[in-house]
């Protein structure tokens, strides 16, 4: 218990000691919390040397910000989008699968390796995009709806993707394409039955206690989530599906404010534990392919989404901010490689291919939004919004 007590503590002061040097640099935050994991993690100094239980924090971080996302979505919103960001999505992920998988197969990567390295990158990261997006755009912008929904979107497909790399037998694909659908709709129905004939009443019935309606609100938020996982489902779809039947209530926004210097704490020990399982000894290994591919996702992708959303009639500025906020790797990329490296699809050394080019993207990708666009934590003050 108390070394448990001696790292989180190591982890908060020597992240805030770092995000403020990064604040005073004009640098992102998230540089900050990455480069403390470094130092301080397993392959630097070893202060901290168990990074499971402060993984195991971090995805408390996710889950809330899954869940802000939709408190601030509101179903009717999310409906309009539906037909935009399944194309986009879809074709998007398609055409980055096509591009990652060729050339690492005419690099000389095995043909299996080459498709699910191409597989794991081609979504992008609802933890880096959510925490630029200023909450006057989650709230008030189509912007800020269009990129939740591509996310979410995306983060579907990428669960589909994890189960599947465990399945042993065809029979066993089959069941799973529409038992899973009926798992989610289900889910949904449910919940949204439970917040308006017993949640709703509840808060209603104690809104002149703030701490009350925090309380309900983040038992919601965890045990969706947590059911969410019981059936089969992630966490993370399960806090999204808590939060936008949620949205429908009036403090809907006063809440999710409240909650979110919660969900910023919890998500720094996501970018500290990213930081201290970078192993620089094994990534030197496959650096070069990683700048390479790094560099296409990063140049490709923007190129590709604000085409794909100039397709699909939105305005031309909107398709190109949207384009960058979502141009880097998702953290599912990660989950995706130790999944297949399980299921022995996958060599060690094409995980860290995978973790070194996520990480790649991540810093880029976040410079780029922070120096271009507006965030909570922009380098300018007249990009600092929130």
């Amino acid at each position: 218990m108390h070394e448990i007590s001696v790292n989180i503590t190591l982890v908060v002061v020597g992240a805030a000691l770092l995000a403020w040097g990064a604040a005073r640099l004009r640098q992102p935050l998230l540089i900050g919390y990455f480069v403390c994991g470094m130092l301080i993690g397993p392959w630097g100094t070893g202060l901290v040397k168990d990074t499971a239980l402060l993984e195991n924090i971090s995805r408390l971080g996710i889950t809330l910000l899954l869940f802000l996302a939709g408190l601030v979505l509101h179903p009717d919103r999310l409906r309009k989008l539906f037909r935009t960001a399944l194309v986009v999505t879809l074709a998007g992920s398609v055409l980055t699968f096509l591009a990652i998988s060729s050339s690492l197969w005419i690099w000389g990567f095995p043909l299996v390796e080459s498709l699910v390295v191409g597989i794991a990158l081609m979504f992008s990261s609802t933890i880096l995009a959510v925490k630029l997006l200023p909450t006057t755009t989650l709230h008030q912008r189509r912007l800020g709806a269009i990129c939740i929904a591509i996310l979410i979107a995306q983060d579907v497909i990428a669960v589909i993707v994890i189960m599947l790399l465990g399945i042993p037998s065809g029979s066993a694909l089959g069941r799973l394409l529409w038992i899973l659908p009926f798992k989610a709709l289900s889910l949904v129905m449910a919940v949204a039955l439970i917040e308006q004939h017993l949640l709703r009443r509840m808060m209603h019935s104690a809104d002149r206690y703030r701490e009350v309606m925090l309380m309900l609100c983040l038992a919601w938020c965890l045990g969706v989530a947590e059911t969410a996982s019981w059936i089969g489902l992630s966490r993370e779809i399960g806090a999204f599906i808590a939060g936008v039947t949620l949205a429908r209530n009036k403090a809907a926004l006063v809440l999710s404010e409240d909650l979110k210097p919660l969900r910023d704490f919890f998500l720094m020990f996501f970018f500290f534990v990213l930081g201290a399982e970078f192993d620089l000894f094994i990534a030197h290994k496959v650096l070069v392919p990683s700048i390479f591919l790094a560099l296409m996702i990063l140049g490709l992708r923007p190129l590709y989404l604000r085409w794909l959303l100039r397709s699909q009639g939105e305005d031309s500025s909107l398709a190109r901010e949207a384009g960058f906020r979502l141009g880097q790797s998702s953290e599912f990329a990660l989950i995706i490689a130790m999944a297949a490296v399980r299921a022995g699809h996958l060599s060690e050394s094409a995980a860290q291919l995978i973790q070194l080019t996520t990480i790649l993207t991540m810093i880029v990708s976040s410079y780029l939004v922070v120096y271009l666009f507006t965030s909570p934590i922009g380098t300018r003050s007249g990009l600092q919004a929130d």
